[in-house]
């Protein structure tokens, strides 16, 4: 069965989100997550998780950042809530934090970001007791083709939203707004990017949050034409994150995936419907964001 997961930016998101027949909530709060589009309180995530549950639908909780020592001392009392509350799955990526899960009861899902491009690397997480893995979005379907054939834990694929291809601890934009001597806001609401030299037309988003800088891709990722392939590849975790679409937009493009799902499990997906559902994304895509495949589509040789 195709599994739907999606971030929320509030509660009242969520909730929209799972009647639109999203199957999972993905949410956690910016001291543990990566690119989060809202910090859930701990009372908004025991609440949103009895929801979920009570409507036989799922709540992973991100635990993706790299746990520098001040927010390892945080981890057991955060671990210990989760523990209560039971999400359905914890998303990790530090090794300190899976070394910590020994001690509750909390399956975890490996993602480790642009680390996560090989079969070998899941199944050895696997061994470690992950229960699934998310991959890296710079691996090409045909390398993904074979990836699939030998692991056994299901592999969640970014098929909607922004990709981030760097991350740095370091404060990049303070520094340089320090060192050209300017006061700058530079959060993700301020909408700041960066271009190639001589390429004008590139857009590349850049913010600052505690967990550093984030450099996201030119072009935000939208596989709505390739489901059927990753379906029949037997890659059927699909990942829908709304960092940059926001509100209703993202609900909005949330149910066309749905419908894709629905349309796949009773087998009346076809191209047309396929175009049908592209330029209906292309509505609700924010202005000035640019779609396209991403790696997918790639030639793995070319790759360097």
């Amino acid at each position: 069965m195709i599994e739907l997961i999606t971030t929320a930016e509030s509660m009242g998101q969520a909730e929209e989100l799972l009647a639109a027949g999203v199957d999972t909530l993905y949410i956690g709060e910016e001291d543990f997550g990566l690119r989060l589009p809202y910090s859930f309180s701990r009372e908004e995530q025991r609440a949103l998780i009895k929801l979920a549950h009570d409507q036989g639908k799922k709540v992973n909780v991100a635990i993706n950042g790299i746990m520098h020592p001040d927010k390892m001392k945080k981890i057991p009392e955060y671990l210990a809530f989760l523990a209560e509350v039971k999400p359905d799955h914890v998303v990790v990526g530090d090794t300190g934090v899976i070394y910590l899960l020994q001690e509750y009861d909390l399956p975890y899902i490996y993602d480790a970001e642009t680390l996560v491009t090989n079969a070998r690397q899941i199944n050895f997480w696997q061994k470690k007791g992950a229960v699934g893995a998310v991959l890296a979005r710079e691996v090409p379907f045909e390398e993904m083709q074979r990836l699939r054939e030998h692991v056994d834990v299901p592999v969640e694929v970014l098929v909607y939203g922004a990709t981030c291809i760097h991350q740095s601890k370091r404060p990049l934009l303070d520094n340089y707004f320090n060192y050209t001597k300017q006061t700058e806001n530079t959060s993700k609401e301020r909408g700041l990017f960066i271009s190639e030299p001589k390429k004008a037309e590139t857009h590349y988003s850049i913010y600052e949050d505690q967990h550093g800088t984030h450099i996201f891709a030119d072009n935000d990722l939208n596989l709505i034409s390739e489901v059927a392939e990753l379906n029949q590849t037997g890659y059927q975790t699909w990942k829908l994150d709304g960092l940059f679409t926001p509100g209703a937009n993202f609900v909005a493009i949330a149910k066309i995936f749905v419908s894709a799902k629905a349309a796949l499990e009773t087998n009346s997906w076809d191209e047309a419907t396929a175009v049908d559902a592209q330029k209906e994304i292309k509505k609700y895509h924010p202005a000035g964001r640019g779609m396209d495949t991403g790696f997918y589509h790639l030639d793995p040789t070319a790759i360097k």
